[in-house]
């Protein structure tokens, strides 16, 4: 192995600390992408139409449009414009959280169209509100047959943290940079860099298989 490739290593501290950022960003960004795709699967099954309309649009936009240009709109445009002052890092957790929230929307759809209908009918025929069928009955069953795609969709949330380097927030990616300016040494920074971003995403993965091999233990 190159020598000078060894003496990066040392040097690589703001870089544990930027990745130990970006798996905190990510957690609070997939907490506020499942609120608001659990949000938007209660209102796409709304009896409003109108409301049911503004999610499809809501979906589509996101879905339609680069995760960048969500962030730095967010951060730039919409939240001068509507008054608020927030920093990069409430900015980042929005922005993804918001994109995010429009795929677990989807996840959680395709979820509950796996559900019999003969649950709905037997929740209803014990006398449930609709609140408590959905909590009690559909939602943990939702949930649980969509495990392996959620933690995907996690691993999605992290891959878009280097995007947030771009508002200045100091996760692996900006950490980086900022030890390859210092040092000059770009591709030895960005391969240690690649090397964290795979840890994290694998550990994520072997996590979610474990999680659905308990759960489906447990059911069994």
């Amino acid at each position: 192995m190159d020598l000078q490739f060894l003496e990066i290593i040392p040097l690589t501290g703001p870089m544990l600390w930027g990745a130990l950022n970006t798996i905190y960003v990510g957690l609070l960004a997939c907490g506020v992408g499942l609120l608001i795709g659990t949000g938007l699967l209660f209102l796409r099954n709304s009896q409003f139409w109108l409301l049911r309309i503004l999610v499809g649009i809501y979906g589509s936009f996101i879905r339609g449009t680069p995760a960048l240009v969500q962030i730095l709109v967010l951060y730039y445009a919409l939240a001068p414009l509507i008054g608020l002052n927030i920093g990069p890092f409430t900015a980042g957790i929005l922005a993804i959280g918001f994109n995010s929230g429009a795929y677990v929307a989807e996840i959680l759809r395709g979820g509950l169209s796996r559900i019999p209908p003969g649950q709905w009918e037997a929740a209803k025929a014990l006398g449930l509100p609709n609140h408590k069928i959905w909590l009690k009955v559909i939602l943990p069953q939702v949930f649980y047959s969509v495990i392996p795609l959620l933690v995907g969709e996690f691993t999605m949330v992290i891959k878009l943290t280097p995007l947030l380097s771009t508002i200045t927030l100091v996760e692996l990616t900006r950490s980086s940079q900022m030890l390859y300016n210092e040092t000059f040494r770009p591709v030895e920074v960005l391969v240690i860099a690649a090397v964290i971003y795979f840890i994290i995403c694998f550990s994520i993965s072997q996590y979610g298989e474990r999680l659905q091999r308990r759960s489906h233990k447990y059911r069994l």
